[in-house]
């Protein structure tokens, strides 16, 4: 699979500074955690020194979202926490005082635009009925350089009683002929409403589910997307709505047409610019993957350059 070059610790300090902005708190704090290459019982070494004493099963819980700091303690504790892990002031502090980050910065834009004149169509296309546990993604582009088809299998947890579809949004590259593209259900669902914008390249569907959840249940979807259409792509990207446990995106390429340049990047929006991550390598059979834990809300991809 694809090797990773020396920018490793780049594209991690990338990674923080954007999980510092959007949040949440927790992935926020595990990835500087990381960045310090701390232990816990480290890390509460240097907080006693601070003149405060955190017990090492709150820090666990802390940086995996299980619990929250207290409000009682926790301004001085958090201020303790950004001067030992070296980042900035009240970045922890703001993010945790937001109630949930997730569903306050997690839309991606989408109440306006073509996407959200789609979204509008569709009751409850906007709804976080579901959190995305793992996500993968698997894309093909051919001797054309275009990105003809994408596999996708998600493992979802309910967040209420009866969630029973996930909705998908597609954005194709410049000259997609949205009439060509074609969605297809694999496992565990079957395809719903499709809705296409009739001016921009914006694709909306919905997958239901063969049964549905009570809360806490989990479920796996796969389905897959042709899109033989467009101009040639440089770049794949997968937006993310509500924080993702685990995200693979996975881009293999046509031998008789390789990239260049290959690099993982981050945005924290539609419309933000692109933060270059880390340098990727292809590996023996012209693949290159992004592996990202904790994402944070916002858009994870990657790009390439095709030779002159």
């Amino acid at each position: 699979m694809t090797r990773t070059r020396s920018r490793a610790a780049d594209g991690a300090g990338a990674r923080l500074e954007i999980l510092l902005e959007t949040g949440p708190f927790h992935a926020a704090l595990r990835a500087a955690i990381r960045q310090r290459s701390l232990t816990l019982e480290r890390l509460r070494c240097h907080l006693r020194r601070e003149g405060v004493s955190v017990s090492a099963a709150s820090l666990s819980d802390w940086q995996h979202g299980h619990v929250r700091p207290g409000p009682a303690s926790s301004g001085r504790v958090i201020r303790a926490l950004e001067q030992v892990l070296q980042v900035p002031g009240e970045s922890l502090a703001r993010l945790l005082a937001k109630r949930d980050s997730a569903a306050e910065n997690g839309r991606l834009d989408e109440q306006a635009g073509p996407l959200g004149e789609l979204l509008d169509q569709l009751p409850g296309a906007r709804e976080l009925d579901l959190d995305v546990v793992t996500r993968q993604d698997k894309v093909l582009v051919d001797v054309e350089r275009r990105a003809t088809s994408a596999r996708i299998r998600l493992l979802v947890r309910a967040r209420r009683d009866g969630a029973d579809r996930q909705f998908l949004r597609y954005f194709g590259d410049p000259g997609c002929d949205l009439d060509q593209v074609r969605l297809h259900s694999l496992e565990h669902c079957r395809l719903g409403r499709v809705l296409r914008h009739p001016t921009a390249p914006v694709l909306v569907a919905e997958l239901l589910f063969t049964e549905a959840l009570r809360i806490g249940d989990t479920w796996v979807v796969e389905y897959v997307l042709h899109d033989p259409t467009g101009e040639p792509c440089e770049d794949y990207a997968h937006g993310i709505r509500t924080t993702e446990d685990h995200s693979l995106l996975e881009v293999r390429f046509d031998p008789r047409m390789l990239p260049v340049d290959c690099h993982s990047y981050a945005r924290t929006g539609l419309a933000k610019p692109r933060l270059r991550m880390t340098d990727l390598t292809l590996s023996n059979d012209n693949a290159v993957h992004l592996a990202v834990s904790d994402g944070a809300t916002g858009i994870i991809g990657i790009a390439w350059s095709w030779p002159s």
